[in-house]
């Protein structure tokens, strides 16, 4: 098999995966709290990325590891996964899915604000454009759907869900700075090992119930196909490619495809105004990728 066509299955996995996870937590909030949701989910992910270390024999690496980036990897645990997926979490507790999904998404327009607030990278004026039609999208989908669909929207969930929005952008340019220094699966392990320490000892101080087995199997699964096995696949997919566009257009159909899961399998009735905003949010994101270099 050529290694471009190995290349679109491995992001096809990853997008598959990432378009479903939307209704998985859901599913998972209906059984357990987020911070529980997020304590299995964190340790699910954790033994994946263990077993990756073992299969690709990188134990070595682990060791090799200074005492800075130690402490590197104990700051960026404390972001992903403990603060992101807290603030997402308790987003989707609190909001419809098609709402928390949309608005999360439209991380990449909160990127351009803070590469230019913090890393003094000034924003192209054309790009401008962009984030003009990502946020009323965004806009939108806040104030859209509460009319004749009879969505209930907590306007705390939707400032949670922008602020996972900006907390996933921070790690996103916190761990683009370290990643020629470090592997990748590496970089993984280590984020995830102390995020799940850190989730330990506030089970631990807190206490949690892990009682339904439902509850423990869907949390196994958003750790498994949100925070594990589609981030290796798409780091997989962007080693073999020739076409890297292609495989970053193609998590262009995630959201989508969710809103479809979302429809069937939870059974919201989706708001014309969810896919009107959706489709700013993307069209703007990709105008800003591609059309300004015209």
């Amino acid at each position: 098999m050529k290694t471009d066509t190995k290349a679109v299955i491995y992001a096809c996995v990853a997008v598959l995966s990432w378009s479903t996870v939307a209704t998985a937590f859901k599913t998972t909030l209906r059984y357990l709290s987020h911070f529980e949701m997020l304590v299995v989910a964190s340790l699910t992910s954790l033994l994946i990325f263990s077993v990756l270390l073992t299969v690709q024999r990188k134990w070595l690496l682990v060791r090799c590891l200074d005492k800075r980036q130690w402490l590197y990897f104990a700051g960026l645990g404390l972001l992903n996964p403990v603060a992101y997926y807290l603030v997402l979490f308790k987003a989707y507790a609190l909001l419809p899915a098609q709402v928390a999904q949309p608005i999360n998404y439209a991380w990449p327009i909160v990127l351009l604000v803070l590469l230019a607030v913090v890393a003094g990278q000034p924003i192209p004026r054309r790009k401008y454009v962009g984030m003009a039609v990502s946020l009323a999208g965004v806009a939108l989908i806040s104030l859209g759907p509460g009319g004749s669909s009879g969505l209930s929207v907590s306007a705390e969930g939707i400032l949670l869900a922008a602020l996972s929005a900006v907390l996933w952008a921070s790690y996103w340019m916190v761990n683009n700075r370290w990643k020629e220094a470090t592997d990748g699966s590496v970089a993984l392990f280590m984020s995830f090992l102390f995020g799940s320490a850190y989730l330990l000892a506030g089970a631990a101080l807190t206490g949690i119930r892990l009682q339904s087995l439902p509850g423990i199997l869907s949390a196994m699964y958003v750790g498994g196909f949100e925070m594990g096995i589609p981030f290796i696949c798409f780091g997989l997919a962007m080693r073999l490619t020739s076409n890297p566009a292609l495989v970053n257009q193609l998590c262009y159909l995630s959201p989508f495809l969710s809103l479809f899961f979302i429809a069937v399998v939870l059974g919201e009735s989706i708001a014309v105004t969810t896919y009107i905003g959706l489709a700013l949010i993307v069209l703007g994101i990709v105008f800003n990728q591609y059309g300004h270099r015209r």
